[in-house]
C-alpha cells in the first residue's frame, strides 16, 4: 500500500449540509430552523437551565421552607492511613503542614480528618482536626500517638471585626438612654 492509495474509511466522512443556498437544495430559505421565534435567531435560542420560557420557572414557584444546615456544616479533606504509611518515614510528624508537602491534602478546607483505610506500621506521631476510631487504634497498636487541634475558629481578623461592631452598637444603645 502506497500514501497515494489511503482514504478513509466508508463512511467516516460526511458531507456537511450547506444551508441557505436556495430551496431546490432543500435547506433553502429558512436554513432549516422553522419560521420566526427564539431558535430561528442567531445565537440559537440559549437560555438558562431552567427557563420555561417566561412562565415563572419552577425553582421559583414552589415554597421555601425549612432550615439547612449544608452551608455551615464542618467539612473536612479526609486521608487514609494507607496513603500516610507510603509518604512518612518512621518517627515523623503528620500534621497538616506536612500531609501538604507530600499532596495529601489540598488546605482548602476547614480541616483535616485522618481514616483507618489501610494498615499501620511506623509509629508516627499525628497532630490534626479529626481521626476515626478505627485508625486511632491502629496508629496506637503501631506505637504512635494523636494530639487533636482545637475545632475551627473564626480567623483574629473577623473577630476583631464582631467585636468592634458589638462594641459600637453597645455605645449606641448607652447613648439613647
Amino acid at each position: 500500500m502506497f500514501k497515494h492509495e489511503l482514504k478513509p474509511a466508508k463512511g467516516a466522512n460526511k458531507e456537511r449540509k450547506r444551508l441557505g443556498r436556495g430551496t431546490g437544495s432543500g435547506l433553502g430559505t429558512t436554513s432549516g430552523k422553522g419560521h420566526k421565534g427564539q431558535k430561528a435567531r442567531k445565537g440559537g435560542g440559549k437560555t438558562h437551565p431552567g427557563y420555561e420560557g417566561g412562565q415563572m420557572p419552577m425553582t421559583r414557584r414552589i415554597p421555601k421552607r425549612g432550615f439547612s444546615n449544608a452551608r455551615f456544616a464542618t467539612e473536612y479533606e479526609v486521608v487514609n492511613l494507607d496513603d500516610i504509611e507510603a509518604c512518612f518515614e518512621n518517627g515523623g510528624e503528620v500534621n497538616i503542614a506536612s500531609l501538604k508537602a507530600n499532596s495529601l491534602v489540598h488546605g482548602n478546607k476547614d480541616g483535616v480528618k485522618i481514616l483507618g483505610d489501610g494498615d499501620i506500621k511506623k509509629k508516627l506521631s499525628f497532630v490534626v482536626n479529626k481521626v476515626s476510631a478505627t485508625a486511632e487504634e491502629k496508629i496506637k497498636a503501631a506505637g504512635g500517638e494523636v494530639k487533636l487541634l482545637p475545632a475551627y475558629t473564626e480567623n483574629a481578623e473577623v473577630k476583631a471585626r464582631k467585636e468592634a461592631k458589638e462594641a459600637k452598637k453597645a455605645a449606641k444603645a448607652k447613648k439613647g438612654k
